[in-house]
């Protein structure tokens, strides 16, 4: 196993930036402040849903932690870091991203439904913080070996987009549901649509950590489709699953939503010819 990820497999959380949505969305309402437009702007998204959601689109989102599992060739998780611990600023977090991403040699990036929400965030905010990172944007050569071609999964690796067979059909129950089909925790105490308001009553390190189960969640799915590419087997697999088990244990000794993670953490097992296919695939 070599220390240099050949895959960055991640997850971000965010937060509203309270301050442009009261220049864009409300520029008549100047005694707003940051808070009340995003309560505004959650309530009026609530009611035009018909109650089903409140989250504020990705364009006025900023990244507060960014998890990042480490990846060998040899698919082996390296470790899981998050980053700027404990003052969670997006800039630094989204130029440290890049500049890791650079630095490793480009590997390719894994999300979750990251081709939707979590790439377009981060470029944005290169747009918005003016950073230069022409190996990402670049336009010159064949358009199909860009980076930014949604084919080209050497560069970025949507698990979504391979499930969903590139968006021809949708993955309802998301990442929690292909977690769970593994036998792994899925969602905890935790849940995206509460980020907002964990951020605003200080609770960042939650978020930091909600993150960085969610990413070890995405890099057992990662291994999953690995098998169905025919790249490892069942058995190679099992053995990847057990060394990350084994990180876990170890890093969980500090850190209590890992320790949490590890109390939820099942093997899977494959359901026999004569077995309850609607049994849990856990052990």
């Amino acid at each position: 196993m070599s220390d240099k990820p050949a895959y960055l497999v991640f997850d971000i959380e965010t937060v509203a930036d309270g301050r442009l949505i009261q220049r864009v969305r409300y520029p008549e309402l100047k005694e707003l402040t940051p808070e009340q437009a995003v309560a505004k702007q959650r309530a009026e998204l609530l009611a035009k849903s018909g109650g089903k959601s409140d989250f504020i689109p990705f364009t006025f989102q900023l990244p507060v932690s960014i998890a990042i599992a480490k990846v060998a060739q040899d698919f082996s998780l390296i470790e899981v870091a998050t980053l700027d611990r404990p003052k969670f600023r997006p800039q630094v977090i989204v130029r440290n991203f890049w500049k890791g991403w650079t630095a490793y040699g480009q590997p390719t990036l894994v999300t979750f439904n990251g081709r939707f929400f979590d790439v377009p965030v981060l470029e944005l905010c290169c747009y918005r913080y003016g950073i230069p990172l022409p190996s990402w944007f670049t336009t010159t050569g064949a358009s199909y070996a860009q980076p930014r071609n949604r084919y080209n999964t050497t560069a970025h690796l949507d698990l979504q987009d391979f499930l969903g067979n590139q968006g021809a059909t949708q993955m309802h129950g998301g990442l929690n549901l292909c977690a769970q089909l593994l036998g792994k925790p899925g969602k905890m105490d935790t849940k995206g649509n509460m980020v907002q308001d964990l951020w605003e009553r200080g609770e960042r390190e939650r978020i930091d950590d909600y993150c960085m189960c969610d990413a070890l969640d995405t890099y057992f799915v990662f291994l999953r489709t690995r098998v169905l590419a025919g790249m490892i087997t069942l058995e190679r697999e099992r053995q990847l699953v057990e060394h990350a088990r084994r990180w876990i244990e170890q890093a969980a000794t500090h850190n209590l939503a890992l320790a949490e993670y590890l109390r939820h953490f099942r093997f899977w097992e494959p359901v026999g010819e004569d077995g309850d296919p609607f049994a849990p695939a856990e052990v």
